[in-house]
C-alpha cells in the first residue's frame, strides 16, 4: 500500500458477516491502510458468519451488538473507545434485513409485524446508532459515517420490497443527523448508493442474478463489485473528503445517469428478431 489514507485512525464496522460481505471488503482495506478497529455484528448474526478470521487477519476485537437495542449499543461505543484508546473517527454501517423479502410476501400483501422489524433493523438502527454516538461524543472531529443504500430509495424495483422503503428513510437520517452532528463536531454523515452486490443479504431478492446482469448492461462502467465499494469507502473515511457530508452517493458505475443503453437495447431487438 503505497499510501496509507487511513493511519492513525480508529473505526467500528457494522455488518461483516462473511468473505462476500461489503463491510468485510472494508475492514480487509482499512487495515491495509492502517486503521485500528473494532469488529461488530448481531450475535445470531455472528453465529452465522465467520467474523473470527476476519478479526485474526486485521488484528481486531469483536464485540457483538444488536443495532436495535440502545443497551447493546452503549456498551459498544463504551468498549470500543476502551480497547481504541478514545473516540472513533469512522463508522460503518452496512446492516439490512427484509422478513417480507426472505419470506417471499409481495410488497402489497406485507405481514406489518415483519415490516416493523425490518425498518429497525435496517433504517432505525441507523439513527441509534449516531444517537448513541453523539450523545457519548464517540466521533472525533472531523470523524465519517457512512450507511450503504440501494437506488430503490428512488426508483422502483417491484421485488426489493420494504427494503425500498427502509433505504429511502436510511438517506433521510444521513441528511438529517448530519445536520446536527456537522454543527455539533464537524462529523460528516453520508450514504453510499451501491451497485447491485451479490451479498448474503442481496441475495435473498427474487431474480437477483438477472438484474446484476442488466444492471451491468446499463452502466458504462459497469457494476461496481464489493471491492470498489469498499475502496470508495475508505476515500470517505480519510481526510480527502473533510467536506463532503449529507449526500446520497451513487457508486454504481454510471447506471443511476443512464436512461437505456446499446447493450439493453441490443437484447431488446435481438428478442424482436427472434
Amino acid at each position: 500500500m503505497s499510501a496509507k489514507l487511513l493511519e492513525g485512525k480508529r473505526g467500528i464496522i457494522f455488518g461483516a458477516l462473511n468473505k462476500d460481505s461489503i463491510a468485510w471488503k472494508v475492514a480487509e482495506q482499512a487495515h491495509a491502510h492502517g486503521a485500528k478497529f473494532v469488529l461488530t455484528n448481531a450475535p445470531i448474526a455472528m453465529r452465522m458468519g465467520e467474523i473470527n478470521d476476519l478479526a485474526a487477519a486485521t488484528g481486531s476485537e469483536i464485540i457483538p451488538a444488536d443495532a436495535t437495542s440502545m443497551e447493546d449499543l452503549e456498551n459498544l461505543f463504551t468498549k470500543s473507545m476502551e480497547i481504541l484508546g478514545g473516540p472513533v473517527d469512522f463508522v460503518l454501517h452496512s446492516i439490512g434485513m427484509s422478513v417480507n423479502v426472505r419470506k417471499g410476501k409481495h410488497y402489497t400483501d406485507m405481514n406489518y409485524d415483519w415490516t416493523v422489524k425490518g425498518f429497525d433493523v435496517s433504517a432505525m438502527s441507523f439513527h441509534r446508532v449516531l444517537q448513541t454516538a453523539y450523545k457519548m461524543d464517540a466521533i472525533n472531529e472531523w470523524g465519517s459515517v457512512l450507511a450503504l443504500t440501494y437506488m430503490a430509495a428512488q426508483r422502483t424495483f417491484p421485488d426489493y420490497n420494504d427494503m425500498a422503503d427502509n433505504k429511502a428513510y436510511l438517506e433521510s437520517i444521513a441528511r438529517s443527523f448530519g445536520y446536527h452532528y456537522g454543527v455539533k463536531n464537524k462529523v460528516r454523515v453520508n450514504t453510499i448508493s451501491q451497485s447491485p452486490t451479490m451479498t448474503t443479504a442481496g441475495s435473498g431478492v427474487k431474480g437477483f442474478d438477472g438484474f446484476i446482469s442488466y444492471a451491468d448492461k446499463m452502466s458504462p462502467l459497469g457494476n461496481a463489485d464489493a471491492d470498489d465499494c469498499a475502496a470508495y469507502c475508505i476515500s470517505l473515511f480519510s481526510d480527502l473528503t473533510r467536506k463532503v457530508t449529507m449526500q446520497n452517493l451513487y457508486h454504481d458505475g454510471g447506471f443511476s445517469n443512464v436512461g437505456v443503453s446499446d447493450a439493453v437495447m441490443d437484447e431488446f431487438m435481438k428478442d424482436k428478431k427472434e
